[in-house]
């Protein structure tokens, strides 16, 4: 009998709530400026859906108006990540599968994560820091972008989206959650319940990545 062939995966990872547990790019990027009251309102209103992703970075834009390389690099740096992500994209490499992040937090940010092992990470598109442009918000992601950039990224590394394995932890993930086949719920909220393969809670991405690790 012929051994069964492993076909190669695509894991996907969200970052606010997901790889940073219980806070998002955002959130650490106006840490570093004072202004957690201000971003607050601005989640909540999102979270309500009172305002749309497009919204959303135009006045986060405006709010940072004073941001630089420093706080950006600083920001990262003090960010609650989750531990073991830089093992465990190790082993997916090694192994011959691919890794990437897509994210609707600022591009400058989750480019930051190529370092750590990523083969692709896609944010929404900023102007370059510091800001002398303004935000176009046609190059803001939706939750609908992400499913498009999981296509794009299934048609560059070789493999079908329906080998891709999805980690997320709310409204955002839904549609790439029911774009895929398996899927992992990472200190997730009420959005993604019923929903996921698997679910995870807890601070390392290594325990996450078990629930998928052999299964196929």
């Amino acid at each position: 009998m012929a051994p069964i062939e492993r076909r190669p995966r695509l894991h996907l990872f969200d970052l606010d709530g997901t790889l940073i547990r219980g806070s998002a790019a955002p959130v650490e990027i106006s840490r570093q400026l004072g202004l957690l009251e201000e971003i607050g309102e601005l989640e909540r209103d999102f979270v309500a859906r009172r305002i749309g992703p497009p919204e959303y970075a135009v006045r986060v834009h405006a709010l940072w108006a004073d941001l630089t390389d420093a706080h950006v690099k600083a920001a990262f740096e003090a960010a609650p990540w989750l531990a073991g992500i830089q093992e465990v994209w190790r082993e997916i490499r090694e192994g011959g599968e691919y890794c990437a992040v897509i994210s609707l937090s600022p591009s400058f940010f989750v480019e930051r994560l190529l370092g750590w092992g990523a083969h692709a990470a896609h944010g929404s598109r900023f102007p370059d820091v510091p800001f002398t442009q303004p935000v176009d918000p046609a190059g803001i992601l939706s939750a609908a972008a992400k499913v498009k950039i999981a296509n794009r990224l299934c048609a560059e590394f070789g493999v079908g989206l329906d080998t891709c394995v999805a980690y997320g932890d709310s409204m955002s993930d839904a549609e790439i959650f029911a774009a895929v086949p398996t899927t992992v719920a990472v200190n997730a909220d009420h959005h993604l319940s019923g929903l996921a393969t698997h679910a995870y809670t807890g601070g390392d991405l290594r325990e996450a990545y078990e629930l998928v690790r052999f299964r196929r």
